[in-house]
């Protein structure tokens, strides 16, 4: 993820923000689409795989994503999470991550699976409507690290078809307000008491100012009436979520002192019974997401056995693995398997391969990348970081741009050159130059 401050506020950029979906044209992946590029059999196997959800035959079944590193594999998982809808929770996690001395794997497991599994609840609240045309986030340092920048306030404008207004907001407010990613140009629901935002969209005349395809980015329309208005609001909040209000419901030590407390089994169910009732009273409606896991070859055969079981349960998301091994072992076993993955847990999953990207397909991506990082490049450049990409790997050529492009500021240059990608390639390393320096040092090294 990149953050930027400017005088203006904010700027998010994260590694996948860029993609929109699969780019499927029909049931046919297009070599460039939703931010994706290549991988075209990949794509059409998984826009297959959504198709099967969205008509309810995807129960029991996972997906095991297997090719080499940097070759799109969460680019992917993020694609099937967007074709699915727009409020599909997409959780992602490391298959190391499940051994935190803090909680126990299962529990780990049980909570990432519960937080993938949105409810979408539908409510008569009072609200402020409008699209966005002024944010203005004022930053002061962090009180304990004075090279991060936190929000203090924010300024943000609101309009309708028939008013305006302007609202001075708080930190908390404003902290809000960068986690949903809010911009100029956005239509939002705001929550009168509890400050909740629901992103709807943005307008057509915001799409078409950004330069954006309107045939890839539905617009939606400017709200009518006053910005302050009683009206039904959809927010979706995660079983997990629901899990956390519960437990802490009634309980004397979290009340008065912010305690955390546990999450039971039988707190599970009251859940789960709740989000019935709502379901059948016709107030929300279940919203099965996606649970990405990285380097599954992690997980051990507990943990698979866990997730075993989770497949088979009523409300189960959409599990997707990774894998960049061959044949590996199993951890906690002396059984070697492919992708280090019990063979009874692949065959309930359906397999996608990708392979490494050309060279045409890594100029595209980086190409992609600055039109999203608001970055200009010489030709001479890009071809010269394309070569990179396809000599050492596309996420390094990647992680090149932005400190090539703080170089090219510093010189006042509005275009970085071949000579600022350069001089940023000889201070940051690939990783087979920096493990030729390794084996050069070996010595002195601890």
């Amino acid at each position: 993820m990149v953050m930027r401050m400017r005088s203006k506020g904010f700027e998010r950029i994260g590694s996948h923000s860029h993609i929109t979906g699969l780019g499927l044209k029909g049931k046919e992946a297009m070599p460039v689409g939703d931010g994706l590029v290549g991988q075209t059999e990949a794509r059409k196997a998984a826009g297959i795989v959504v198709d099967m959800v969205k008509k309810g035959k995807f129960a029991g079944r996972a997906i095991l994503l297997a090719g080499p590193p940097g070759t799109g594999k969460t680019a992917i998982a993020v694609g099937i999470a967007k074709e699915l809808g727009r409020d599909v929770p997409f959780v992602s996690i490391s298959g190391s991550e499940i051994y935190s001395s803090e909680m126990k794997k299962t529990e780990f497991l049980m909570q990432a699976l519960r937080k993938a599994i949105g409810v979408r609840i539908h409510e008569m609240r009072k609200i402020y409507e409008g699209e966005v045309t002024k944010l203005d986030v004022q930053s002061v340092p962090h009180p304990y690290n004075p090279y991060q920048q936190i929000p203090k306030s924010a300024t943000l404008a609101l309009k309708t078809k028939d008013e305006e207004k302007e609202f001075r907001v708080d930190e908390t407010f404003a902290q809000y307000l960068l986690q949903q990613n809010v911009e100029v140009g956005d239509v939002v629901q705001i929550d009168a008491d509890s400050g909740r935002i629901v992103k709807l969209g943005k307008t057509e005349e915001a799409i078409k100012k950004e330069g954006i395809d309107l045939h890839t980015k539905e617009a939606v329309e400017l709200p009518e009436g006053s910005i302050a208005k009683e009206k039904e609001f959809v927010y979706v909040l995660t079983l997990h979520e629901l899990d956390v209000a519960t437990s802490r419901r009634g309980s004397f030590f979290t009340i008065f002192f912010g305690g955390k407390e546990d999450i039971t089994q039988e707190t599970r169910q009251e859940v789960e019974e709740m989000v019935r009732k709502w379901v059948d009273d016709g107030k929300a409606e279940i919203i099965p997401g996606v649970l990405f896991i990285d380097e599954v070859h992690m997980l051990d055969i507990e943990a698979f056995a866990f997730l075993n079981r989770a497949l088979e349960s009523e409300l189960a998301p959409i599990i997707i693995l990774a894998s960049n091994r061959g044949m590996a072992r199993i951890r906690g076993t002396e059984i070697e398997s492919p992708h280090g993955v019990p063979l009874d847990f692949i065959d309930r999953s359906l397999i996608i391969t990708t392979r490494p990207y050309t060279k045409e397909e890594i100029r595209k991506i980086l190409e992609i990348r600055m039109a999203e990082e608001k970055i200009k490049m010489e030709d001479d450049a890009l071809e010269y970081l394309t070569e990179i990409g396809e000599k050492t790997s596309l996420r390094y050529a990647v992680q090149l741009m932005a400190p090539a492009h703080n170089i090219a500021g510093g010189n006042k240059k509005k275009k970085i050159g071949i000579e600022d990608i350069k001089e940023a390639e000889m201070l940051f390393a690939d990783v087979k130059r920096s493990m030729k320096y390794l084996k050069e040092h070996e010595k002195i090294m601890l």
